[in-house]
């Protein structure tokens, strides 16, 4: 279940609580007359089963408290109630499949902003690669793919696509436009750096018993990977399981040849560059089809009041 909580303009207070009421999912309503300080208004609150959620924040959204007032949504872990079991029975579908549109383009809308962090952690992935190949290890190479912040525009992109959100589609793909040519500058840097000073050899990089050649061979399996990778992805961000992350992030090579890329640049074995480019834009391209599919199958609950309120700013 989720817990909302609404602040309501006096006025629009009989409205939410009339929703609320008419709601097959909602239980444990609670109102408190005049707690809201900025902005003013009722509190109201109330556990929503999961399934019940989206069609709830349309008709909260229909009567304008998001704009006159504020709704939020948290995550409950236990909730121990008959009446909470009553509303999750009551609410229609199972809480697995049901999508939370808000939810996901709140979530999209975050990890895909272009800051320090997402630039740090994909520099860091980039050069935990670099390292993988140089010390032909696998294990830090799977290290440098968990690290990876890169899925987060990826999943933007498809839900702007999917929604006709244009801010989500130019966030995701700034974020992905400067982040990864910047990632893979700092670790040709690093790379030249490295060898100036005899940190390693690049005959020995290069040799033919390495491991890693997934990284820049690209076949069928590569693009049918991506797909499968963004498929599971997305369905875990719709869904709310997101252990399911972790395999996405492991399964594909998109941070692996962004860090590779740069180390064959830099001692001019161009084939496997152009591999491992090639390589990045499949496994980019795929994990977004992917996705955008899966939206597309699971698009019949969204509802337009909600999901076309501008991104915040930053």
């Amino acid at each position: 279940m989720l817990h909302l909580r609404v602040i309501s303009p006096a006025g629009s207070t009989e409205d939410v609580l009339s929703i609320l009421r008419a709601a097959p999912g909602a239980t444990h309503v609670v109102l408190l007359r005049d707690a809201g300080v900025q902005p003013s208004g009722d509190l109201v609150e109330a556990d929503v089963a999961r399934e019940a959620v989206d069609g709830l924040i349309a008709a909260l959204c229909a009567v304008g408290v998001d704009h006159t007032g504020g709704i939020t949504l948290e995550q409950i872990d236990t909730a121990l109630s008959d009446a909470a079991d009553v509303a999750g029975i009551r609410a229609p579908g199972d809480p697995a499949d049901a999508v939370v549109w808000q939810e996901l383009l709140a979530k999209t809308g975050e990890e895909s902003r272009l800051n320090g962090t997402f630039l740090a952690f994909l520099a860091i992935a980039c050069l935990l690669a670099a390292v993988g190949a140089i010390t032909n290890s696998p294990i830090t190479i799977v290290g440098a793919m968990v690290v990876g912040p890169e899925f987060g525009p990826l999943a933007a992109i498809a839900v702007g696509l999917v929604l006709r959100r244009g801010d989500l589609v130019r966030r995701g793909g700034l974020a992905l436009a400067v982040g990864f040519p910047l990632a893979m500058t700092i670790t040709a840097v690093a790379t030249w750096l490295g060898h100036l000073v005899g940190l390693f050899d690049a005959a020995a990089v290069f040799g033919a018993d390495h491991q890693i050649d997934f990284v820049y061979q690209v076949g069928w399996f590569s693009l049918i990977v991506a797909l499968l990778a963004g498929a599971a992805g997305m369905l875990s961000l719709t869904s709310a399981k997101s252990a399911a992350l972790v395999g996405v992030f492991i399964s594909v090579t998109t941070v692996p040849a962004a860090g590779y890329a740069p180390l064959a640049l830099i001692f001019g074995e161009w084939a496997k560059f152009l591999g491992s480019v090639t390589q990045l834009a499949v496994n980019l391209i795929g994990i977004v089809l992917a996705a955008v599919l899966v939206l597309l199958l699971r698009r019949g609950t969204w509802h337009a009041a909600e999901v076309k309120r501008p991104l915040p700013k930053g």
